[in-house]
């Protein structure tokens, strides 16, 4: 058979631009009438975040290259230059329809649910501007520091993502007029609810006040114009980590830097002054392309707090609890339990509370000589770190590895870290060069038969809090093969050991991609050959160049491809010759989807594999990652049912097409399925079944009369 070129630019989508689709999908969501009014206001809060996120990283890493004249084209055929070309008005005409979004159709249906956005000062009633005028007098004005600029006094350094308001003033002895700028405190709550005179209850953020009292700030000038602006950073992070000495104190000097890289985005209130944002841009030396003007409030993550404010419930999703994982019981020992049959978690339907227990129990356990840990993102307060800490007091040896790259979780981690070294734990940061990105813990236990390894294995972060908003697998196993393979891990993490094979792990940058080409080439082999041939995989983000090719070549073979990815997808799907066999969706809801699951048919002989790792370059080739198999028919059959109740959701998947947009598919003819409430249903069932049967089992002696 004639070998056909996959390597065509056409043949692909641009990364970023694909991510853009991503937001939008998002951002449908705050469009969709059918949603609650407050979920709505959240989605447009997370595409604000996501917008920030992107150009400090993204577009921030573009425009780097673009400034080392590097020339060099992605997989769709785009240089720097030409992605930035594309990128730039694409956002800007995002940033218009988040607006329009909010200005046509939440606060409208705010105000009619008997909630209003108060937009101008002027628009208080005497009674809310006496406690507006109050509030600002004790409780902001002491906060506050004026910067006005001229020949003595520099404009100040803006820090990354700060709301600030610019002012032209006016020096009444001198004639002159000056710049000066005034930070709107992050220490202060933005949205401030205000006395409530009727039925409606009002809020006013907190820029608006500050602006509307800025002569207080500036006395015996006359304010000119006053308007809010924000800016927005490269913050991508530039670390030798070969010349670094310690890799802790240079990612600490280098997240100093962040809130003061180049300046990549400028957001201006529509309605700002020219004067003042020509100022604006000369002193902040922003061009012209970068300046984003902005009909509404700036900085759109407000909106989370407003989602939250009490009250509104009917317009809110009813909080989902997540339900005791079936099969295990909280009075017994978790280990005998996992020694019985390996136990699949799936967050955030069932707890996350036996991966916190594991731990716990460890560390609490006489018997457990040794607990090993990888730790990405974890919360605030975190439950694990806390039992890591513990089991290091009672004498444990404990080892863990804190990613100290975790991307904006860099400094909470490096808190982390002293933690757990003042603790007693031996803390490791992980391989030179490399993000440590899986998930995996690591208990030793001696037992009457000897030492026996447990070993949890996850697709999500130790966080117990995200754990309630995140789609994850997690397994618990003490499979001898996966607890040889974990001493493996952990022995290559903190030493120069690197075992040549692997008993059952797929492990990332060396292993994991030619593993997944192999597995896909059985399936090409297998189809080939006129035999039943299918690929199902699930992840967040596909645009690994290799991956692609052989999926499409798997594709042109005749095997059937289904690919459930939550956000970039460089793969086209649906063309003719190419990727006919090939459908792709994406599904948003109310959770946010981060499992990856793999399966292969293999002549009827299924594999199903979970891990941490998205088909990306950078998680196939740039970091440690974990892809592990399921094996337990029973587990293995529960996730083929997830796979398959994510494929046959018909309310939250949108469907790529072969023009590269994505759309939602047509209810005509079609059961109503939303995977993730299906879910939801499935395990408060399950929960209501298992307590009958528990009921059942109790054992109630019989008297003597009986």
């Amino acid at each position: 058979m004639e070998k056909k070129n996959f390597d065509k630019p056409e043949n692909y989508y641009n990364r970023e631009l694909s991510w853009l689709l991503f937001n939008y999908r998002i951002l449908n969501e705050a469009k969709d009438k059918t949603i609650p009014l407050f979920e709505r206001i959240k989605f447009l809060s997370i595409t604000a975040s996501n917008l920030d996120e992107f150009f400090m990283i993204r577009v921030a890493s573009l425009i780097d290259l673009v400034s080392a004249d590097v020339r060099k084209k992605d997989i769709a055929g785009l240089t720097p230059k030409a992605q930035l070309e594309q990128i730039i008005p694409e956002t800007k005409e995002m940033m218009k329809s988040q607006y329009q979004t909010l200005n046509r159709s939440l606060i409208p249906a705010l105000e009619a649910e008997g909630l209003k956005i108060v937009k101008r000062y002027e628009d208080l009633s005497e009674k809310q501007a006496k406690y507006v005028d109050k509030y600002f007098e004790k409780d902001v004005y002491p906060v506050l520091t004026p910067m006005a600029v001229d020949s003595s006094r520099p404009f100040p350094l803006i820090r990354n993502k700060t709301l600030n308001i610019g002012a032209l003033i006016h020096d009444k002895k001198k004639d002159v007029v000056d710049i000066a700028t005034v930070q709107v405190p992050s220490v202060l709550p933005r949205v401030i609810e205000l006395p409530k005179e009727g039925e409606a209850r009002e809020i006013i953020l907190l820029e608006e006040i500050i602006e509307k009292n800025l002569d207080k700030l500036f006395l015996n000038y006359e304010i000119v114009c006053a308007h809010p602006y924000r800016v927005m950073r490269n913050a991508d992070l530039a670390i030798d980590e070969d010349d670094a000495a310690d890799l802790l104190k240079e990612i600490e000097k280098q997240i100093k830097k962040r809130a003061w890289g180049e300046v990549i985005k400028l957001e201006v209130a529509a309605d700002m002054d020219k004067r003042l944002l020509k100022e604006l841009k000369k002193q902040l030396c922003v061009d012209s392309e970068y300046v984003y003007s902005i009909n509404g409030p700036l900085d759109l993550t407000f909106l989370m707090k407003v989602s939250g404010l009490e009250g509104f419930d009917h317009l809110k999703y009813k909080k989902y609890i997540p339900q005791p994982v079936p099969g295990i019981n909280n009075e017994e020992n978790l280990f005998d339990q996992i020694k019985r049959k390996d136990i699949l978690l799936h967050h955030p339907y069932y707890e996350f509370t036996p991966v916190v227990d594991f731990i716990k129990q460890a560390a609490n356990d006489p018997d457990v000589l040794a607990i090993k840990q990888t730790l990405y993102r974890v919360s605030g307060n975190s439950p694990i770190i806390a039992a890591l800490a513990k089991a290091a007091d009672n004498g444990k040896q404990v080892t863990v590895l804190v990613e100290l790259k975790a991307r904006f979780d860099e400094e909470n981690n490096i808190g982390w870290a002293k933690m757990l070294e003042k603790a007693g734990c031996h803390v490791i940061y992980g391989l030179v060069g490399l993000k440590t990105h899986s998930k995996i813990a690591l208990v030793v236990r001696r037992e009457e038969d000897g030492i026996r390894r447990y070993v949890h294995l996850g697709t999500g972060n130790y966080n117990d809090v995200t754990a309630k908003l995140y789609t994850d697998m997690g397994l618990l196993t003490c499979n001898d093969a996966i607890g040889e393979d974990a001493t493996a891990v952990f022995n290559m993490l903190s030493g120069y050991s690197e075992p040549p094979t692997w008993n059952k792990l797929m492990v990332a940058p060396i292993w994991m991609k030619k593993k997944f080409v192999s597995l896909i080439g059985r399936e090409i082999e297998n189809a080939r050959q006129g035999k039943e041939a299918r690929i199902v995989a699930k992840m967040n983000s596909l645009c690994d160049p290799v991956i692609i090719k052989n999926l499409y070549e798997a594709s042109c073979a005749g095997v059937k491809i289904d690919l459930i990815v939550r956000g970039i997808c460089c793969l086209k799907a649906g063309v003719k010759d190419l990727s006919e066999n090939i459908t792709v969706r994406s599904i948003v809801g109310n959770f946010l989807e981060h499992a990856r699951i793999f399966y292969f048919y293999n002549d009827g002989f299924e594999d199903v594999y979970m891990g941490s790792a998205d088909w990306m370059p950078r998680n196939l080739d740039k970091r440690v990652e974990i892809t592990f198999p399921v094996e337990d028919e029973d587990l293995k059959r529960d996730v083929i049912e997830i796979l398959n109740i994510q494929l046959a959701d018909t309310l939250k998947a949108h469907i790529l097409m072969p023009d590269g947009t994505y759309e939602k598919q047509d209810l005509r003819g079609r059961d109503k399925l939303e995977a993730q409430l299906f879910f939801c249903k499935q395990a408060v069932n399950k929960n209501k079944s298992s307590k009958k049967e528990n009921e059942a089992r109790v054992f109630i002696p019989k008297t003597k009369s009986e």
